[in-house]
């Protein structure tokens, strides 16, 4: 087996499904499953459809007409014959969800968002799988719902391995084209539960385990993993080999590569992950794999904005101990800040932090009350994996440093 793995971006209109068919007529799809996300900003507008059924419900049902009228014009450009099955099966599941949405008792918004959030992926691999069969490519429509068994922790849920592995060894037909959705799963109740962050591609890696299969490509519209993100760094390089950890820190250090829950699954059992670009699907890309030393073995440029840099001393100038970092950490967590440096010395400390759910205010007003704080807002962290002196140089040009940090491998600035 080999899992494939398309992405919005990929799907995003008519001639994105006709370039998925020119890709698997390219590099081949026997004994192939493709997991597919929500077509283009789908996954957006159900949240404005999720927004309007609390907030706002005049508006419910033009929004969710804005949903339906983009898939059916993609169907429209696809399929000559509007009488096609598969006009009825989109049509079907929107009404589905219309009922949800009138019969829903629920208050509960983490739950409403799992049910009404996975139409997306459910309507792009209906007409996906429709228009292969359509030109000659024959494929199994599945839902994923009946194979990856989670928790009911929606919008997170964590996958039930034992259930998931017996449900795909027993009803998995590993001998065709199978279709299904990505970032899907479904409860002990079978209400539909979501994987989080990046959960199309870890559904890929959860069957891939799950199939012990012989790879995993991630077709994006790129050429693969870049030592850099182009929008923020020129010249940014592909990377043509790199090891699952190598991946997983750039991961935690903020790169948008692969998510580490993706990759630890492969990691077991030692199954390759491929990063590949749909436009040009011949072209290598990069390779993910147990111990591949980084090619080239270049350094990697990561760069987190809009961080909070916050530096704490004690307030008689005393020493800042195991019991003031325990206390400091869990303001942090209290207040729901993502670190991602920490510095300390013997009278200070100092933490920048990703200002998420916007708690900065109450958490400056709670330290406050035991420390001197200082803090700057809008600040920039770059990290360097596999730096090098010329790098820091090339990094810290025409830049402020306020704070500056090495160890072995990697260099973290925070900047003004």
């Amino acid at each position: 087996m080999q899992v494939f793995k398309f992405g919005g971006a990929s799907v995003k209109d008519a001639n994105g499904v006709k370039n998925l068919a020119t890709v698997l007529r390219k590099v081949g799809y026997s004994k192939t499953l493709i997991v597919v996300s929500a077509m283009g900003k789908t996954t957006n507008a159900l949240e404005v459809v999720l927004h309007n059924y609390f907030n706002n419900k005049n508006e419910l049902q033009s929004s969710l007409q804005e949903v339906k009228k983009y898939h059916n014009n993609i169907l429209l450009d696809l399929f000559e014959n509007e009488q096609h099955t598969v006009f009825k099966g989109v049509s079907n599941l929107f009404d589905e969800l219309n009922r949800f949405l009138n019969s829903n008792k629920s208050p509960d918004y983490n739950f409403v968002y799992d049910q009404i959030i996975g139409y997306g992926e459910l309507a792009s691999t209906l007409i996906i799988s429709n228009y292969l069969n359509e030109i000659g490519i024959k494929s199994q429509w599945l839902d994923v719902r009946d194979f990856i068994k989670t928790d009911n922790y929606y919008r997170r849920a964590n996958v039930n391995w034992d259930n998931t592995q017996s449900l795909i060894n027993t009803h998995f037909n590993t001998s065709t084209l199978n279709i299904t959705q990505g970032f899907l799963g479904s409860d002990p109740n079978n209400f539909t539960t979501t994987l989080g962050r990046e959960g199309s591609d870890y559904t890929a890696a959860i069957f891939a385990y799950c199939l012990n299969a012989e790879s995993v490509t991630i077709w994006k519209d790129v050429p693969g993993v870049l030592n850099a993100d182009p929008r923020y760094f020129e010249n940014a390089q592909l990377l043509n080999k790199i090891s699952y950890r190598e991946a997983i820190e750039l991961a935690f250090y903020g790169a948008s590569v692969i998510h580490p829950k993706t990759l630890q699954p492969l990691q077991r059992k030692e199954i390759p992950l491929h990063v590949k670009s749909f436009i040009n699907p011949k072209d290598p890309g990069t390779k993910v794999s147990k111990g591949s030393p980084l090619e080239p073995n270049i350094p990697c440029f990561i760069v987190k904005k809009n961080q909070v840099l916050i530096s704490l001393s004690s307030l008689d100038f005393s020493y800042i101990v195991e019991e003031n970092i325990s206390e400091i950490f869990s303001l942090l967590h209290l207040y729901k800040m993502k670190v991602d440096v920490i510095q300390n010395s013997a009278i200070s400390f100092s933490v920048c932090v990703d200002n998420i759910y916007d708690n900065l205010e109450k958490l400056l007003h709670h330290l406050k009350a035991k420390f001197n704080v200082t803090w700057h807002e809008n600040v920039s962290l770059y990290t360097i994996r596999n730096y090098s002196e010329s790098s820091i140089l090339q990094l810290e040009q025409d830049k402020t440093i306020l704070l500056k940090q090495l160890t072995q491998g990697t260099v973290q600035i925070v900047t003004q």
